[in-house]
C-alpha cells in the first residue's frame, strides 16, 4: 500500500483443520491489536480445548519496523510448532494477528518434519479463512476558524484520507477532521500557510475498509 500507516489485518476469525496419521490439528486465527488481546485468545483456546494434547501458538503485533513476535511450541519438540505457525503468519502478510493450533494426538508419532508441516499447514488454512482488511491509523483534529475562512479548510478535505466528521460553532466555526496519520504533517503545514491551526483530540483511532478476501 502507498500509505505508510496502512496495516493488513485479519478481517474475521479464521479456522482450519489438518489430519495427519490420526492426529487432528485445529487452527484458529484472530486479529489481536495488543499483546493482551493475543494472550486472551490463547487463554480462550486453552480453556475451550483443555483436553487437547498441545495448544501451540504464535503472534505478530504492530505494523512498524519492529513488531512484537512470539511463538510457543507448548510442549512439542523445540521448533516444531510455534515457529511453523509464526512462519505461516509471516507468509500471510498480516499483522496484528494471533494464531493457535490445537493438537489431539492420534497415537502415531509424526517426527519433527511431520509436525512442522502439520502445524504450518493448519495455521495457513486458518489465516486464509480469516481473510484480510486494511486499517489506517488516524488522528482527529479540530480546526477553529473565522466564518470567512471555513472554505479554506474545506478545500483541504480529501476523503478518505482527510475527511470532515462534523462542524460546530463556539461561537466561530470549529471543523472536526479525521486524518490518516501519514497525512497529518502535510495538513498542518497547509493550515499553517493559511494562518490556521489544528488541535489534536485526546486520542486517535483507526478506520478500516475491506481488503482482499479469502
Amino acid at each position: 500500500m502507498a500509505d505508510g500507516d496502512a496495516r493488513r489485518v485479519p478481517a474475521r476469525e479464521g479456522h482450519g483443520e489438518v489430519r495427519e496419521k490420526g492426529s487432528r490439528f485445529f487452527a484458529f486465527a484472530v486479529r489481536a491489536g495488543a499483546v493482551a488481546d493475543a494472550e486472551a485468545f490463547v487463554a480462550r483456546l486453552e480453556r475451550e480445548h483443555h483436553d487437547a494434547t498441545h495448544v501451540a501458538f504464535a503472534w505478530k503485533i504492530g505494523g512498524g519496523p519492529d513488531p512484537v513476535r512470539r511463538a510457543s511450541d507448548a510442549g512439542e519438540p523445540s521448533g516444531t510448532a510455534g515457529k511453523p505457525i509464526l512462519a505461516a503468519i509471516e507468509s500471510s502478510g498480516l499483522v496484528d494477528v494471533a494464531a493457535g493450533v490445537v493438537r489431539h494426538f492420534g497415537g502415531t508419532k509424526l517426527g519433527t518434519g511431520g509436525l512442522v508441516r502439520a502445524y504450518r499447514s493448519a495455521a495457513e488454512r486458518a489465516l486464509a479463512d480469516a481473510g484480510a482488511t486494511f486499517v489506517y491509523d488516524v488522528i482527529r483534529l479540530s480546526v477553529r476558524c473565522p466564518f470567512d475562512r471555513a472554505a479554506v479548510v474545506r478545500r483541504l478535505l480529501d476523503p478518505p484520507a482527510v475527511r470532515l466528521l462534523g462542524e460546530r460553532f463556539d461561537p466561530e466555526p470549529v471543523l472536526e477532521l479525521e486524518v490518516r496519520a501519514s497525512r497529518v504533517a502535510a495538513l498542518r503545514a497547509a493550515l499553517a500557510a493559511a494562518r490556521l491551526e489544528a488541535f489534536e483530540a485526546p486520542s486517535g483511532a483507526e478506520i478500516g475498509r475491506p481488503g482482499s478476501g479469502r
